[in-house]
């Protein structure tokens, strides 16, 4: 891939997963499921592990279990999400790991600050994409989201990464 391309390629990636943070941060859930693969996988490990379906996740959702927690979320049945945090994320430091045909694997950094009940929380994690490349744009075919102390205390959510 010629350098020029490749400029070209990580600018639509940034762009696409810039939008899914903004898409996140406005509570648009029905937008966010419309950018997934239907056979695409949302990842939040505790651990790095080769095979996460093996070990234990904080989150490992497949289209159903995606789609369960929007509407838990949306019907504010969640504990942890009544009311809703009010989110900000800030994207960087995109790298392309490969590419091949039209699947592009992509990793990057993210804070996300909540707030909620009048305090804020500051979350970091190293984020890995595989998209799908489509004529359309991308579609998330998988999203795995390492927070850097995932192995530590956690409190609920009523987010998604």
């Amino acid at each position: 891939m010629k350098n020029s391309e490749q400029d070209n390629l990580l600018w639509r990636v940034a762009q696409f997963i810039w939008n899914e943070a903004a898409t996140l941060d406005a509570r648009e859930y029905d937008s966010w499921l419309d950018l997934w693969n239907p056979d695409g996988l949302y990842i939040i490990p505790i651990e790095e592990a080769e095979d996460y379906a093996e070990v234990l996740n904080l989150c490992y959702d497949d289209d159903k279990m995606r789609r369960d927690r929007i509407k838990r979320f949306q019907d504010g049945f969640s504990i942890s999400s009544a009311p809703p945090a009010i989110t900000a994320r800030t994207v960087s430091r995109f790298v392309i790991d490969a590419v091949d045909g039209e699947t592009v694997v992509v990793s990057c950094a993210q804070h996300l600050v909540e707030d909620k009940f009048g305090r804020q929380r500051l979350w970091a994690a190293n984020v890995h994409y595989t998209l799908t490349a489509t004529d359309s744009g991308f579609m998330l075919q998988k999203k795995v989201v390492r927070l850097l102390n995932s192995d530590g205390v956690l409190n609920s959510f009523s987010y998604l990464f």
